[in-house]
């Protein structure tokens, strides 16, 4: 029954669908008089099923979309129905008295698939659950309402070229945002709208392939292909969107390199060195990158011996060079074949080959004024050392390939023979000592020889030589000479003349001019108690002549049996010092040993030398002890101990005199006041305390007794005062001045301000006058009446001084005046 009820309400779809659920429930608490709850299988009374609502729906009212029905319910208006969840009350209302569920706007599956509801039966009157709620499900209903689109559009895909029929290019993908499991809304099917013949498509998965074979880049390099989806399975009436692939021929090596032309013709200065660019071939090749590539290579062997090519940095043109020297004299022309390959080459391709080409290059030499050739590249000439100036040593030769009747002219380059050992001979190239040559001192000198081609001009022919020949009385007897006289004749060097060089190596030979002698100076020691026979020394002996010459040395020392020490040649250019069986009788001064040294060259050369041999005391294990015998009576010196405390008191003495003397000089320039010096308001210290009244050249006490003879002020700007003047100034007559104190003592200041030889700080000024007009007179001892014979003591009496002198007067003796 429930079952039928069910399909009933699936069948309703859209218009809502209710059946009757049986589960078991749990009973409430209370029921049937139990205390607790309890698990009951009853029947479970609500009505319900999955509810659908087609999107995109808008009514004039609140469409109906289901009803909700519980058993408890008998029509008495005592059930209220409620709902919750996702969109209850706004986008779904229920009637709370009948159950039926309306949804109020329209809704977009896209945005929302599905909302999940609580529905629940209670009572009107007290709110009680009469039911649990239940849960229930709304589903939005898919309509046709979205075009399929391209997400990752437009596309770039490269393909190669002369890729087969079917060759996957690219695949597109377009999403249609409908419902794919309702209906066909979502299901595309794909199609080509733009770029037949070349591509397809496959209609089911968007697979974008070649149609048509061998597209060739050269011919069309890009493709725009038009792909559109369409939805309800590609029939009326259903959406569509499309979208753009770009389709690139990437390049295949299928083109050979071609010459544009069959013939290159070429011209070549004879003069070129080898890596000098004759010309630039250049084959064609439509291919891109590295499929372009080529490489040049010289057919006949007639034109590689002459000329290489290569390819350049970019791989694509030919650089033909020169090889190795031309000479126009000896051929004049070059035709050979050039071929040009591709460096890569794709076997899938090979029919479309050869891959290369083959074209003819003729090379025509110039001619060019040429220097002079050598007949040689390099001479090696020989002469024996200690010969006169002006031996012959050797003789080079140079012509003129272009005019072998021009004459050459020779020269050395002074920098190649900067000790002037040799000449050469402008017109034959005859090269001569000019100095005796001393082997040992340099065995080879390297001379660069310059040969000239002599220039006709209106004054004639002129050449320019570096270095020409000098005589032999004209050379000094050592490689010294002077660079005047080194050009005997000549014109200077034309700037259009052409010069070749060449490189002499003269080898200095050797003769027997150097008498052996020893290695080394040759000092040793022999113990007191050494055995007859014993080695004491291995002599050397050196001979500075050529190896070969006069290698052998023999070594030779005194005979006889009076001998001292005996010396054994090894015949190896070393002899051996032994003790004979007699030993020398122990002697204070050393022994000198001559040995005679004598070589083997013709003629015969020998010398004399000495060694010194010390006989000494030994220690037991052979260390020397002592040497002087001398040394053996002496009496016994100081200790280190002993010198190292002499050195120390020395040391103590001279520390404490510097300190001394630092202390006292310091003291000494503390008292001393800087001129450099800020002195203003500080206590100055003399310790000169002057000569007294006999001191005339301190300062001028007429001037301090007699106030007629103070100076007016010096008119003028005033001096600086912060610095000491450069020269004293001269003093000037003091014309007579005021009688009273305060002006003398105002013109007194005025002196002291603007005078520019007095220091700049305050002083004490000693006055003799105390003016005129005082009723205590003059209290200077230089005016008191005890001079002349009179009483000593004031004039009058001291109580009458005033207030003024109060204080003075209480010096003299006079009774304070009384308290006011």
């Amino acid at each position: 029954m429930w079952g039928l009820v069910r399909l009933l309400l699936a069948w309703l779809g859209g218009w809502g669908c209710m059946g009757r659920l049986a589960a078991p429930v749990r009973a409430w608490a209370g029921s049937r008089g139990r205390p607790g709850p309890a698990l009951l299988r009853t029947r479970r009374s609500w009505v319900w099923n999955q509810f659908f609502v087609i999107e995109e729906y808008a009514g004039p009212e609140p469409v109906l979309i289901g009803k909700l029905h519980s058993d408890v319910d008998r029509g008495e208006g005592r059930t209220k129905y409620l709902l919750t969840g996702e969109g209850a009350g706004t986008v779904f209302v229920i009637d709370e008295a009948t159950g039926n569920i309306h949804v109020t706007k329209s809704l977009d599956r896209e945005e929302k698939a599905q909302y999940v509801l609580l529905a629940q039966a209670v009572d009107r009157a007290s709110n009680r659950p009469l039911e649990p709620p239940s849960e229930f499900i709304i589903k939005v209903q898919d309509i046709n309402d979205n075009p399929p689109v391209f997400p990752l559009g437009p596309y770039h895909a490269t393909v190669p070229e002369m890729s087969n029929v079917g060759t996957s290019v690219i695949q597109v993908t377009a999403h249609d945002a409908d419902d794919p499991s309702y209906g066909n809304s979502a299901k595309l099917v794909y199609t080509v709208l733009d770029g037949l013949p070349f591509f397809s498509v496959d209609p089911q998965t968007g697979v974008v392939r070649t149609a048509i074979p061998n597209m060739d880049r050269e011919t069309q390099e890009e493709f725009l292909v038009v792909i559109q989806a369409k939805d309800m399975g590609g029939h009326m009436g259903g959406l569509s969107g499309s979208t753009t692939v770009t389709v690139t021929l990437s390049d295949v090596n299928d083109n050979p390199p071609k010459f544009p032309q069959s013939l290159y013709q070429f011209s070549v200065v004879e003069t070129a060195g080898p890596g000098t660019l004759v010309g630039r071939l250049q084959a064609q090749d439509p291919d891109l990158g590295d499929n372009a590539l080529m490489a040049y290579s010289i057919l006949d062997g007639e034109g590689s011996e002459a000329f290489s090519i290569s390819t350049d940095a970019q791989g694509r043109d030919g650089l033909l060079t020169v090889r190795k020297p031309l000479d126009f004299e000896t051929r004049r022309s070059y035709s050979f074949r050039v071929e040009a390959t591709n460096t890569l080459i794709d076997p899938a391709y090979l029919r479309r080959g050869p891959f290369k080409d083959v074209a003819s290059v003729r090379v025509t030499v110039q001619d060019a004024p040429e220097p002079p050739a050598f007949t040689q590249a390099a001479y090696h000439l020989t002469v024996m050392e200690n010969k006169s100036p002006g031996i012959l040593v050797g003789q080079v030769s140079a012509a003129d390939l272009d005019s072998p009747a021009s004459p050459i002219r020779y020269s050395i380059l002074p920098h190649s023979d900067p000790e002037h050992c040799f000449s050469i001979e402008p017109e034959d190239g005859t090269i001569r000592t000019a100095v005796p040559l001393d082997r040992e001192t340099r065995v080879w000198h390297n001379l660069t020889v310059l040969a000239t081609e002599l220039v006709h001009s209106a004054s004639g022919w002129s050449w320019g030589p570096e270095k020409g020949w000098a005589p032999p009385s004209a050379a000094k007897e050592e490689c010294t000479s002077s660079a005047s006289q080194r050009r005997p004749g000549g014109s200077p060097q034309d700037s259009s003349a052409q010069a070749s060089r060449v490189q002499v190596a003269i080898q200095t030979l050797d003769e027997n001019d150097n008498a052996p002698q020893l290695a080394e100076p040759y000092d040793t020691f022999v113990c007191d108690s050494a055995a007859p026979g014993q080695l004491i020394q291995v002599i050397r002996a050196l001979d500075r002549d050529e190896v070969g010459n006069s290698s052998r040395v023999s070594l030779q020392g005194p005979l006889g049996p009076d001998a001292n020490f005996t010396v054994q040649d090894n015949r190896d250019g070393s002899a051996s010092l032994l003790l004979p069986s007699r030993p020398a009788p122990p002697r204070q001064a050393p022994y000198l040993v001559p040995i005679e040294l004598r070589d083997w060259g013709q003629p015969a050369l020998s010398s004399t030398a000495t060694v010194t041999v010390s006989v000494c005391r030994c220690r037991p294990d052979g260390s020397v002890a002592s040497c002087r015998p001398e040394a053996q009576l002496s009496p016994t010196g100081l200790s280190t101990g002993a010198l190292l405390a002499i050195v120390t008191c020395v040391g103590t003495l001279l520390a404490l005199v510097v300190l001394f003397v630092a202390l006292r000089r310091q003291k000494q320039e503390a008292l001393m006041v800087l001129e450099e010096e800020d002195v203003r308001e500080n206590i100055i210290t003399y310790d000169d305390e002057g000569g007294g009244e006999e001191d005339t050249e301190a300062f001028d006490i007429t001037a301090l007794q007699n106030p007629d003879g103070a100076a007016p002020p010096v008119p003028g700007p005033p001096v600086r005062r912060d610095v000491l003047p450069r020269a004293r100034a001269a003093r000037q007559p003091r014309p007579p001045g005021p009688a009273d104190v305060a002006q003398l003592l105002a013109l007194r200041l005025r002196e002291a301000d603007e005078d520019p030889s007095v220091p700049p700080y305050d002083s004490v000024q000693v006055y003799g006058y105390e003016g005129r007009g005082s009723s205590c007179g003059s209290l200077s001892s230089l005016g008191s009446g005890s001079e002349a014979g009179g009483t000593p003591g004031p004039a009058e009496p001291v109580d009458d001084w005033g207030p003024l002198f109060r204080t003075l007067a209480e010096l003299y003796g006079a009774k304070e005046p009384p308290a006011p």
